[in-house]
């Protein structure tokens, strides 16, 4: 892996509150790294860290080769940021936000084609105050990109997007990281990290708890597949001498087997052969939030 981000024991605090506790990673050139956590757990102090925009007490940080702290304005030349918490001049339309960030940026994109990749070309005549919750998250997340930096961070970046707009921003990100560009992606949405990181740290209460691809981490820490049906059959001791099967629990007509590799199939040849045949025979994998809640063993917030 060529590291283009290397972080060394990053530690921050806020009088006696540890926001950061000994962060380590790296994160490779060309890649989407995902910080996911619940809100609070340390993911905004850290990549605030990263850009220069807060110095952290102790450790090592270097961003495409510079010291975010003493090489600040050499770094905000090549990175772009999509802020947590941002604001523009209630006055200022889009056009001109988008025109002013390209006007002082030596190798800006064309800010035209920002606005149609960005949903945001009806808007682009609409004073900022106008805008929903949405419209104004998409203009900063095409702000952080008007430079066409080498890494952009993007903190809670669908926050505030409806569905159909947060899949056509993850399709956006992808396109972005196709093209070259490294992108530090801060969320809590567990679903977000899935599709589109290629890794992802998992960060809880300043530390990280693991760290690796999003399949990796759920082959590693979240293994079992739940296979759920329902039947009026009430003899079925034979589930848990079935291959794989780690746990069968029933509530009523549902029935819930809990197992790893092969288990669906097992299951289904097994159930099968004593004559049932159940409609609604489906199989739950794990995800991330399913990893999430095994490391931290507390809910993410969403």
């Amino acid at each position: 892996m060529n590291p283009i981000i290397e972080v060394q024991n990053l530690r921050k605090t806020y009088g006696q509150t540890i926001a950061v506790d000994d962060i380590s990673f790296e994160v490779a050139e060309g890649e989407i790294f995902g910080l996911l956590g619940p809100n609070g757990a340390g993911k905004t102090t850290t990549v605030e860290c990263l850009q220069g925009l807060r110095k952290p007490d102790s450790g090592r940080i270097r961003v495409l080769g510079f010291d975010p702290h003493t090489q600040a304005q050499a770094l905000r030349r090549r990175i772009g940021s999509q802020l947590q918490e941002s604001a523009l001049p209630d006055r200022i339309k889009v056009w001109e936000a988008l025109d002013l960030f390209a006007s002082v940026t030596p190798n800006a994109l064309d800010w035209h084609v920002l606005l149609e990749q960005w949903g945001l070309a009806e808007k682009q005549k609409s004073s900022f105050s106008s805008l929903s919750g949405g419209q104004r998250q998409r203009l900063f997340i095409a702000l952080a990109l008007v430079n066409n930096p080498r890494v952009v961070f993007l903190d809670e970046m669908t926050t505030g997007l409806d569905p159909a707009a947060r899949r056509v921003a993850w399709d956006l990100i992808r396109a972005i990281r196709d093209r070259g560009t490294t992108v530090v992606l801060v969320t809590h949405f567990m679903d977000e990290a899935e599709k589109i990181c290629d890794r992802v740290a998992v960060v809880d209460r300043g530390s990280i708890a693991a760290a690796d691809t999003p399949q990796g981490l759920i082959t590693q820490h979240a293994s079992e597949v739940r296979v759920i049906f329902t039947t009026e059959q009430s003899d079925l001791p034979w589930l848990v001498e079935i291959p794989h099967v780690q746990r069968v629990t029933r509530k009523g007509p549902r029935v819930e087997v809990e197992g790893s590799g092969p288990v669906l199939a097992l299951v289904a040849a097994a159930l099968v052969e004593h004559g049932i045949t159940p409609a609604d025979l489906r199989v739950e994998q794990p995800t991330l939030e399913d990893v999430f809640l095994k490391l931290t063993g507390h809910n993410t917030g969403e």
